[in-house]
């Protein structure tokens, strides 16, 4: 694989990131993630601007989606690469979707056609080299503003790669990834 850069996004996500998850932080589970999948770390105080003349593709791993399996990363990069488009990693939406108008329930939207984005999210060096500055944190934005300019290609990520929301989140993709 060629070389990438990549941080782990935990700005604007509360303290979750600092839970424990398997004895770790899900951040150094995130940054552990990165580095097995031979993607460089980096962090503050990088710039932008280094970055981009580093002319490599760029992750972005959300740490709240902390046991998102290394080679999974690994496929996202090589396929950024191949392709020299935004990979997105996705996960199907199971909760029942409503549409509602004001306060009445007017429509179940057909999950069938809905995704949740995960992470990672991986930039070519062609999109990084087009960016003024880094990428918002958003993901689920990120991911729609970057659809509007640049060819995108979705992978469906693994169940280990599901995003966390609450300490409860963590304890039950614990027990799913505990050996």
């Amino acid at each position: 694989m060629d070389m990438a850069l990549g941080t782990v996004v935990e700005v604007d996500r509360g303290s979750l990131p600092f839970a424990l998850i398997h004895g770790e932080a899900l951040v150094a589970a995130a940054v552990w993630a990165l580095g097995e999948a031979e993607v460089l770390p980096v962090d503050l105080p990088v710039t932008w601007d280094a970055i981009a003349e580093a002319e490599e593709a760029y992750v972005l791993h959300d740490a709240l989606c902390p046991m998102t399996p290394p080679a999974f990363i690994a496929e996202c990069v090589e396929t950024a690469l191949a392709r020299d488009a935004v990979v997105i990693a996705v996960r199907p939406v199971t909760d029942t979707v409503k549409r509602l108008d004001g306060d009445v329930v007017v429509e179940t939207v057909d999950r069938d056609g809905l995704v949740e984005v995960v992470s990672p999210i991986v930039l070519p060096a062609a999109v990084v080299s087009t960016l003024a500055q880094a990428p918002i944190t958003d993901f689920a934005q990120l991911a729609a503003d970057l659809a509007k300019t640049y060819p995108i290609v979705t992978l469906t990520a693994p169940a280990s790669a599901a995003r966390v929301r609450s300490l409860e989140d963590v304890r039950h993709l614990e027990a799913l990834t505990t050996p």
